[in-house]
């Protein structure tokens, strides 16, 4: 095997891990806050792809520019999801919690059958098979696309976190919640805020997978457990281990697939993933419990 071919594969990898790691940051920023974990997450971001896919197809939009509707719908979406459904459980025990967004994503996939059907779409546009060449290295068009739009969406989040007033709020009220009530933040609605952004990562990571992904109501499963392990491999919560695990993930599964089956490609991210639950459980970036 040539040194052009698994040099793509890595840079084809870590582009494809930038998504992942979008996926993960919407994950990882309702757990950081909410401390819920969000089983409904892949089945959001298959009604993104959907959106995406019928835009294109019916209106002939672009599905990178179709973000322009499924970034705001995606984060409507997720605040009434949070206001209507999450809301009522939030003091319930933990596994009530689970088994409201366990059902939510079951009636989410059930309806997308009942409306679509089971079989899976795809979505050609004019640079599917396009491609880029750097030296050797030859990089996927929509891939690249997809990366360069995660970043974009990646750094205006940090953006919005680390300087806006909304965003000290959000990061207040995941520190503490009842100090952060005590100062004046409105928790309910910071956390129906952290619900809709978070909804509206997975929302834009769907539209950007579109051009290279195939669409099914059931993609969402796939999507989301490669998400929960990236977001246990960077440490549940934890901003730059979303990001990191995203990228290691990505790259694991690519260099995977030049030297296994393609079925089994996933396999060096679940060994990963064993290996670290056991040497490191707090994650790669995680903070251990106390």
């Amino acid at each position: 095997m040539s040194g052009a071919v698994v040099l793509s594969s890595l840079a084809n990898g870590v582009m494809l891990g930038g998504l992942y790691a979008l996926v993960a940051l919407g994950l990882t920023l309702i757990f950081g806050v909410m401390k819920i974990i969000n089983f409904a997450h892949g089945a959001l971001m298959m009604w993104a792809m959907y959106a995406s896919f019928w835009l294109a197809k019916l209106g002939g939009v672009d599905p990178y520019l179709s973000l322009a509707v499924t970034l705001p719908l995606g984060f409507a979406v997720g605040y009434a999801i949070q206001r209507a459904v999450i809301t009522p459980v939030l003091e319930a025990p933990e596994h009530n919690q689970l088994l409201m967004t366990l059902g939510l994503a079951l009636f989410l996939e059930n309806l997308a059958l009942l409306t679509f059907k089971a079989d899976p779409r795809t979505l050609l546009v004019s640079y599917s098979q396009a491609s880029v060449s750097l030296g050797p290295i030859l990089l996927s068009l929509p891939r690249l696309l997809a990366f360069a739009g995660a970043l974009a969406v990646t750094l205006l989040l940090f953006l919005f976190l680390k300087f806006t007033d909304l965003g000290k709020a959000l990061r207040a009220a995941a520190e503490e919640r009842d100090g952060a009530a005590l100062v004046g933040i409105p928790v309910q609605r910071v956390y129906a805020v952290a619900f809709g952004i978070g909804t509206a990562c997975v929302a834009a990571a769907g539209a950007m997978a579109v051009p290279f992904f195939y669409v099914s109501p059931e993609v969402g499963n796939t999507l989301v457990i490669t998400a929960f392990v990236v977001v246990v491999l960077g440490g549940m919560g934890s901003f730059a281990g979303a990001l990191a695990g995203g990228l290691l993930v990505g790259v694991v599964e690519s260099l995977g697939g030049l030297f296994v089956h393609g079925s089994l490609a996933q396999i060096g991210i679940f060994a990963l993933f064993i290996l670290v639950l056991l040497f490191k459980p707090s994650g790669l970036l995680g903070a251990p419990s106390a």
